[in-house]
């Protein structure tokens, strides 16, 4: 009977070809606008790591002075990232399935001269478990080892973008690369990955791209690497050297976990919380015992990294497809009244109402459908134009939800626009036509 019905549909649409056109374009409309606006929001609300995202945390811990918290306008504020010695202590914590410290520097990347001038990159010290738990993908090799992380080993992760630039794409692992006054070799080279938000750390410039290069954490002291990123600290004594920097109470180190399941997180709370306690025997975490672990959507949330008004937006793109389905009632509510004398026909042959409704309906989610993929296809050209605009916008596409969702759009404005005109053919009494035929 489907099959019946659809070929009714489409003998019907090729009738009046102009009529149908209009209708298509109607609901295209419609789609385009609001597949692209919730795509929009969808990149800020979509599960980053899938199956995982509620398992993997981001740390914080309450180390700041009694004076005042770290945002002076909210007591209950805690610092945004970690001390050095902090993030070294939380490593011996046997919770977490996979856990890294990291942060940025810049460090000067010295080429082959026929192939590049020297530059300076970002450069994301961290333990290997960073790859594991955001899901890096990679082109070649993959990670460094555990030993590695240990030693340190003069082993480098680079990004697909460098791996053109130095090596012209190929196979680069077991090459090197020169930092400073060091060769780093290439055990691994990613595949090209831009997540729509920088996952590592969501306070510095989160619509950035991830770093080009990852190199072992514990080089932090053996090369007195420095931060080049965020820091913070609220005591007021001079730093003279590195090592006083690292014992400071400067807060300059991210944290990441992944837990092996949910039960776990009440696990490493407690854990955290024996932390706090052994510190402040030490006259440390001044404060009463305050920490944070949170998800990546939870900081979303909580840093407001969507941008103002995508919310509006997506809200208005979807009222206007329902106006736009709306205006269309109109048109099939004419264009269904006029085979009224066919209908009563078939009525008289036996057609049940329900079939007349059905056929109807099913002809206006086909409508709905083809206007769907018009209407797809054309959301592609306005989100290409709102990521010429937006820091992060080659992270901006239709992924298959967001295709499954304008399929559902359109099957739903199919319906709104044709519900009521195959209601009222079905509903027309068919004596009185056949009396007038």
């Amino acid at each position: 009977m489907l099959s019946y019905h659809l070929q009714n549909a489409l003998r019907s649409l090729r009738r009046n070809p102009i009529l149908t056109a209009l209708l298509v374009g109607g609901i295209a409309l419609g789609i385009s606008v609001s597949t692209a606006f919730v795509a929009l929001r969808h990149m800020y609300q979509q599960d980053f790591l899938p199956g995982k995202s509620h398992r993997v945390l981001f740390v914080r811990l309450d180390s700041w002075t009694t004076d005042h918290a770290f945002n002076p306008e909210d007591p209950d504020s805690v610092p945004d990232q970690l001390t050095y010695r902090d993030a070294r202590a939380l490593l011996r914590s046997p919770v977490p399935r996979h856990q890294t410290p990291t942060f940025i520097t810049r460090m000067f990347v010295h080429p082959d001269p026929k192939v590049s001038r020297p530059y300076q990159p970002d450069v994301r010290l961290c333990f290997s478990d960073l790859f594991d738990i955001f899901g890096m993908p990679f082109r070649f090799g993959g990670p460094w080892s555990k030993e590695a992380d240990a030693k340190p080993e003069q082993v480098i992760v680079i990004d697909d973008a460098t791996n053109q630039k130095l090596f012209g794409g190929g196979n680069s692992v077991g090459r090197t690369v020169r930092l400073e006054d060091r060769d780093f070799r290439v055990v691994g080279v990613l595949a090209p990955w831009r997540p729509p938000l920088r996952l590592f750390e969501l306070e510095r410039n989160p619509a950035g791209p991830p770093e080009p290069m990852y190199i072992p954490f514990n080089f932090v002291e053996p090369l007195q690497i420095s931060s080049s990123g965020n820091s913070a600290g609220w005591q007021g004594v001079p730093i003279r050297t590195f090592e006083e920097w690292l014992a400071s109470e400067s807060v300059w180190v991210q944290y990441w976990v992944e837990l092996p399941d949910d039960a776990a997180a009440g696990a490493y709370s407690d854990w955290l919380r024996a932390y706090i306690q052994e510190q402040k025997k030490l006259g440390r975490f001044p404060r009463p015992i305050r920490f944070r672990i949170t998800t990546i959507a939870e900081m979303v949330e909580e840093l407001h990294l969507m941008p103002d008004g995508v919310k509006a937006m997506s809200v208005v793109s979807l009222l206007f497809l329902a106006v736009c389905s709306v205006n269309l009632v109109g048109i099939l509510l004419g264009k269904f009244l006029a085979r009224v004398p066919e209908v009563s026909v078939r009525r008289a042959l036996g057609a049940s109402r329900a079939q007349i409704f059905w056929q109807h309906v099913i002809e206006c989610e086909l409508i709905g459908v083809l206007g769907g993929a018009l209407g797809v296809l054309a959301s592609l050209g306005i989100l290409h134009l709102l990521a010429q605009y937006m820091r992060n916008g080659e992270a901006l596409r239709l992924d298959g939800e967001m295709l499954l969702i304008s399929l559902f759009l359109s099957l739903v404005a199919g319906l709104v626009a044709g519900l009521y005109p195959a209601w009222r053919i079905c509903s027309v009494p068919p004596a009185m036509q056949l009396k007038v035929q």
